[in-house]
Protein backbone atom coordinates (compact mmCIF):
# COMPACT_ATOMS: atom_id res chain seq x y z
CA UNK A 1 0.00 0.00 0.00
CA UNK A 2 1.66 3.26 -1.25
CA UNK A 3 1.88 5.63 1.53
CA UNK A 4 1.17 9.62 1.17
CA UNK A 5 4.37 12.14 1.25
CA UNK A 6 5.11 13.83 4.32
CA UNK A 7 5.70 16.75 2.46
CA UNK A 8 4.57 18.42 -1.30
CA UNK A 9 6.95 20.43 -3.03
CA UNK A 10 4.30 22.88 -4.21
CA UNK A 11 0.56 23.22 -3.74
CA UNK A 12 -1.83 24.43 -6.98
CA UNK A 13 -4.76 26.67 -5.23
CA UNK A 14 -6.95 29.18 -7.10
CA UNK A 15 -5.18 32.08 -5.43
CA UNK A 16 -1.95 31.43 -6.18
CA UNK A 17 1.25 28.63 -5.85
CA UNK A 18 2.46 28.03 -2.90
CA UNK A 19 5.90 26.17 -3.37
CA UNK A 20 9.29 25.32 -1.95
CA UNK A 21 12.00 25.92 -3.55
CA UNK A 22 16.13 27.23 -2.67
CA UNK A 23 16.72 30.69 -1.18
CA UNK A 24 19.50 32.59 -0.27
CA UNK A 25 18.78 33.15 3.39
CA UNK A 26 20.76 36.01 3.42
CA UNK A 27 18.84 37.73 0.10
CA UNK A 28 15.60 37.07 2.36
CA UNK A 29 17.04 38.55 5.33
CA UNK A 30 18.01 41.72 3.17
CA UNK A 31 14.74 42.21 1.99
CA UNK A 32 13.28 42.16 5.84
CA UNK A 33 15.45 45.01 6.59
CA UNK A 34 14.58 46.74 3.79
CA UNK A 35 11.33 46.61 4.81
CA UNK A 36 9.92 44.36 7.52
CA UNK A 37 7.55 41.62 6.02
CA UNK A 38 8.59 41.17 2.78
CA UNK A 39 11.41 38.70 3.31
CA UNK A 40 8.17 36.77 5.02
CA UNK A 41 5.94 37.48 1.73
CA UNK A 42 9.09 36.18 -0.58
CA UNK A 43 8.61 33.00 1.65
CA UNK A 44 4.47 33.00 1.01
CA UNK A 45 4.38 33.30 4.85
CA UNK A 46 1.38 35.82 4.09
CA UNK A 47 -0.24 36.44 7.84
CA UNK A 48 3.14 36.80 9.33
CA UNK A 49 4.26 39.27 6.64
CA UNK A 50 1.06 41.09 6.51
CA UNK A 51 1.07 41.82 10.50
CA UNK A 52 4.73 43.01 10.03
CA UNK A 53 4.29 45.21 7.37
CA UNK A 54 1.36 46.75 9.16
CA UNK A 55 3.83 47.05 12.23
CA UNK A 56 6.63 48.95 10.17
CA UNK A 57 3.79 51.64 8.60
CA UNK A 58 2.03 52.12 12.31
CA UNK A 59 5.32 52.50 14.02
CA UNK A 60 7.16 54.10 11.44
CA UNK A 61 4.66 56.66 11.10
CA UNK A 62 3.73 57.33 14.81
CA UNK A 63 7.28 57.73 15.51
CA UNK A 64 8.24 59.75 12.09
CA UNK A 65 11.20 57.84 11.44
CA UNK A 66 11.51 58.51 7.33
CA UNK A 67 10.82 62.15 8.37
CA UNK A 68 14.11 61.92 10.55
CA UNK A 69 16.08 59.91 7.52
CA UNK A 70 15.36 62.81 5.46
CA UNK A 71 16.71 65.47 7.49
CA UNK A 72 19.90 63.02 8.57
CA UNK A 73 20.54 62.90 5.41
CA UNK A 74 20.22 66.33 4.57
CA UNK A 75 22.43 67.05 7.62
CA UNK A 76 19.76 68.71 9.69
CA UNK A 77 20.51 66.47 12.80
CA UNK A 78 18.79 69.75 15.02
CA UNK A 79 15.41 68.75 13.29
CA UNK A 80 15.78 65.13 13.03
CA UNK A 81 15.58 64.88 16.57
CA UNK A 82 12.93 67.16 16.70
CA UNK A 83 10.73 65.71 15.01
CA UNK A 84 11.03 62.01 16.04
CA UNK A 85 8.64 60.95 18.99
CA UNK A 86 10.74 58.66 21.53
CA UNK A 87 7.20 57.57 23.27
CA UNK A 88 7.16 55.12 19.77
CA UNK A 89 11.15 54.61 19.90
CA UNK A 90 11.43 51.49 22.14
CA UNK A 91 8.81 49.78 20.06
CA UNK A 92 10.68 49.48 16.64
CA UNK A 93 13.99 47.85 17.29
CA UNK A 94 12.66 44.44 18.95
CA UNK A 95 10.27 43.79 16.12
CA UNK A 96 12.61 44.96 13.26
CA UNK A 97 15.58 42.74 14.58
CA UNK A 98 13.09 39.72 15.15
CA UNK A 99 11.68 40.62 11.55
CA UNK A 100 15.26 40.05 10.34
CA UNK A 101 16.11 37.09 12.22
CA UNK A 102 12.99 35.15 11.89
CA UNK A 103 13.00 35.26 8.06
CA UNK A 104 16.03 34.21 7.99
CA UNK A 105 15.95 31.35 10.18
CA UNK A 106 12.58 30.49 8.49
CA UNK A 107 14.45 30.59 5.09
CA UNK A 108 17.05 28.18 6.25
CA UNK A 109 14.07 25.41 7.42
CA UNK A 110 12.23 25.58 3.87
CA UNK A 111 15.68 24.88 2.34
CA UNK A 112 16.03 21.80 4.37
CA UNK A 113 12.15 21.05 3.67
CA UNK A 114 12.71 21.51 0.15
CA UNK A 115 15.37 18.88 0.01
CA UNK A 116 13.48 16.56 2.10
CA UNK A 117 10.24 17.30 -0.41
CA UNK A 118 12.45 16.39 -3.20
CA UNK A 119 13.60 13.02 -2.02
CA UNK A 120 10.17 12.25 -1.49
CA UNK A 121 9.02 13.22 -5.09
CA UNK A 122 5.19 13.65 -4.21
CA UNK A 123 3.34 14.32 -7.18
CA UNK A 124 2.28 18.25 -7.95
CA UNK A 125 -1.69 19.14 -8.88
CA UNK A 126 -1.33 20.86 -11.96
CA UNK A 127 -4.73 22.05 -12.72
CA UNK A 128 -7.33 23.84 -10.72
CA UNK A 129 -10.55 25.37 -11.82
CA UNK A 130 -14.08 26.53 -10.13
CA UNK A 131 -16.86 28.67 -11.06
CA UNK A 132 -14.81 31.91 -10.61
CA UNK A 133 -11.41 30.79 -11.66
CA UNK A 134 -8.77 28.83 -13.59
CA UNK A 135 -4.90 28.40 -12.72
CA UNK A 136 -2.48 25.70 -13.59
CA UNK A 137 1.47 25.45 -14.45
CA UNK A 138 2.76 26.66 -17.35
CA UNK A 139 5.37 28.76 -18.54
CA UNK A 140 5.60 32.05 -18.38
CA UNK A 141 8.67 34.51 -19.44
CA UNK A 142 10.76 35.99 -16.22
CA UNK A 143 11.15 39.16 -18.02
CA UNK A 144 7.96 40.06 -19.19
CA UNK A 145 7.05 39.53 -15.53
CA UNK A 146 9.78 42.29 -14.83
CA UNK A 147 8.15 45.11 -17.58
CA UNK A 148 4.82 44.48 -16.35
CA UNK A 149 5.85 45.45 -12.75
CA UNK A 150 8.20 48.04 -13.92
CA UNK A 151 5.00 49.99 -15.83
CA UNK A 152 2.71 49.00 -12.81
CA UNK A 153 3.67 47.20 -9.01
CA UNK A 154 1.65 44.57 -8.91
CA UNK A 155 0.81 43.55 -12.63
CA UNK A 156 3.56 41.49 -12.48
CA UNK A 157 2.05 39.04 -9.56
CA UNK A 158 -1.37 39.33 -11.77
CA UNK A 159 0.98 37.86 -14.74
CA UNK A 160 2.23 34.69 -12.57
CA UNK A 161 -1.44 34.22 -11.08
CA UNK A 162 -0.82 35.11 -7.35
CA UNK A 163 -3.30 37.16 -6.54
CA UNK A 164 -2.61 37.27 -2.61
CA UNK A 165 0.60 39.21 -3.46
CA UNK A 166 -0.76 40.79 -6.69
CA UNK A 167 -3.49 42.54 -4.11
CA UNK A 168 -1.74 43.40 -1.49
CA UNK A 169 1.20 45.49 -4.20
CA UNK A 170 -1.58 47.06 -6.12
CA UNK A 171 -3.41 48.30 -2.97
CA UNK A 172 -0.41 49.35 -1.33
CA UNK A 173 1.36 51.07 -4.28
CA UNK A 174 -1.97 52.91 -4.47
CA UNK A 175 -2.69 54.35 -1.39
CA UNK A 176 1.25 55.37 -0.81
CA UNK A 177 1.77 56.64 -3.85
CA UNK A 178 -1.69 59.25 -2.98
CA UNK A 179 -0.23 59.74 0.26
CA UNK A 180 2.86 60.66 -1.26
CA UNK A 181 1.58 63.01 -3.59
CA UNK A 182 3.93 60.74 -6.32
CA UNK A 183 1.76 61.78 -9.51
CA UNK A 184 1.67 65.56 -8.66
CA UNK A 185 5.39 65.49 -7.93
CA UNK A 186 5.73 63.74 -11.52
CA UNK A 187 3.53 66.11 -12.74
CA UNK A 188 5.22 69.14 -11.84
CA UNK A 189 8.89 67.56 -12.99
CA UNK A 190 7.58 66.99 -16.24
CA UNK A 191 6.87 70.70 -16.55
CA UNK A 192 10.59 71.45 -15.14
CA UNK A 193 8.67 73.45 -12.17
CA UNK A 194 11.03 71.38 -9.13
CA UNK A 195 10.56 73.40 -6.38
CA UNK A 196 6.94 72.96 -6.68
CA UNK A 197 7.70 69.33 -7.13
CA UNK A 198 9.55 69.27 -4.48
CA UNK A 199 7.32 70.70 -2.19
CA UNK A 200 4.07 68.76 -3.03
CA UNK A 201 5.90 65.55 -2.13
CA UNK A 202 5.03 64.12 1.43
CA UNK A 203 8.77 62.84 2.40
CA UNK A 204 7.40 60.22 4.63
CA UNK A 205 5.23 58.46 2.54
CA UNK A 206 7.76 58.93 -0.25
CA UNK A 207 10.45 56.63 1.40
CA UNK A 208 8.19 53.41 1.66
CA UNK A 209 8.29 53.95 -2.19
CA UNK A 210 11.29 52.37 -3.55
CA UNK A 211 11.10 49.33 -1.07
CA UNK A 212 7.64 48.44 -2.62
CA UNK A 213 8.93 48.79 -6.11
CA UNK A 214 12.03 46.88 -5.56
CA UNK A 215 10.26 43.92 -4.20
CA UNK A 216 7.35 44.01 -6.66
CA UNK A 217 10.11 43.30 -9.35
CA UNK A 218 12.15 41.37 -7.66
CA UNK A 219 9.15 38.97 -6.32
CA UNK A 220 7.89 38.91 -9.71
CA UNK A 221 11.02 37.85 -11.51
CA UNK A 222 12.12 35.57 -9.08
CA UNK A 223 8.82 33.83 -8.73
CA UNK A 224 8.50 33.10 -12.83
CA UNK A 225 11.45 31.86 -12.61
CA UNK A 226 10.84 29.30 -9.90
CA UNK A 227 7.21 28.08 -11.70
CA UNK A 228 8.82 27.49 -14.84
CA UNK A 229 11.43 24.94 -12.65
CA UNK A 230 8.28 23.75 -11.04
CA UNK A 231 6.42 23.35 -14.15
CA UNK A 232 9.35 20.72 -15.74
CA UNK A 233 9.66 19.27 -12.71
CA UNK A 234 5.97 18.20 -12.31
CA UNK A 235 6.69 17.06 -16.19
CA UNK A 236 9.21 15.07 -15.38
CA UNK A 237 7.63 13.09 -12.51
CA UNK A 238 4.58 12.38 -14.77
CA UNK A 239 6.63 11.14 -17.41
CA UNK A 240 8.67 8.75 -15.23
CA UNK A 241 5.50 7.52 -13.26
CA UNK A 242 3.52 6.89 -16.16
CA UNK A 243 5.90 5.92 -19.03
CA UNK A 244 9.28 4.39 -17.53
CA UNK A 245 7.98 1.37 -16.01
CA UNK A 246 9.40 -1.78 -17.15
CA UNK A 247 6.02 -3.51 -17.58
CA UNK A 248 4.80 -0.07 -20.16
CA UNK A 249 3.56 -1.84 -23.32
CA UNK A 250 5.30 0.14 -26.10
CA UNK A 251 2.92 0.98 -29.10
CA UNK A 252 3.50 -1.05 -32.14
CA UNK A 253 4.92 0.56 -35.25
CA UNK A 254 5.38 -0.74 -38.94
CA UNK A 255 9.25 -0.18 -38.71
CA UNK A 256 10.13 -1.99 -35.75
CA UNK A 257 10.05 -5.67 -37.16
Amino acid sequence: MLQKPRRQIAFVSLLGITQLHLRNPYIIAWWSAAFPGFGHLLLSKYFRGFMLIGWEMLINSQMHLNEAIVYTFTAQFDKANEVLNIRWMSLYAPVYLFSIYDSYRTSVDLNHQYLLARRENAPVESFKMSGMEINYLDKRSPWLAVVWSLLMPGMGQLYTHRIINAFFVLVNWIVVSYLSHLLEGIHYLLYWDLSRAASVLDMHWILFLPSIYGFAVYDAYVNTVEYNKLFDHEQAVMLKRSYQPPQFPFPKSLLRK
